[in-house]
């Protein structure tokens, strides 16, 4: 992978990291203020107690996202991005832009999914 393509899937991965913690903040400063005064019944309560804790399992997930964008930035600086982690192949470009957070090359991910099926 050449400097202009590894800067731009950075900028791409980085624009990705601002959105998420975008998000979270905007969680944490408007959609965590439970006030039972303001809920007219219990009904509404628990409605707004399931949407927070939808909300908190939404953004454990989006942790989770964090985690593989920051690996991927991690080996944008290493110089290993894009290769993947299984077969040492080159990661397509094409599945590079479509997941810039891979690790895999399309081969080992389906063949990663195809024992994860078998031991469903």
């Amino acid at each position: 992978m050449n400097k202009t393509q590894a800067k731009k899937f950075k900028k791409l991965l980085e624009a990705k990291r601002a959105e998420i913690v975008g998000r979270a903040q905007q969680t944490l400063e408007q959609d965590m203020s439970l006030d039972a005064d303001d809920l007219p019944d219990e009904m509404d309560l628990a409605s707004s107690e399931y949407l927070q804790a939808f909300t908190f399992r939404l953004r454990g997930r989006e942790k989770a996202f964090l985690d593989k964008i920051q690996k991927a930035l991690d080996r944008i600086d290493e110089g290993t991005f894009g290769v993947c982690e299984e077969c040492d192949e080159p990661v397509s470009v094409k599945r590079l832009e479509a997941r810039p957070e891979t690790t895999l090359c399309i081969r080992c991910k389906e063949d990663q999914e195809r024992v994860e099926r078998d031991f469903s």
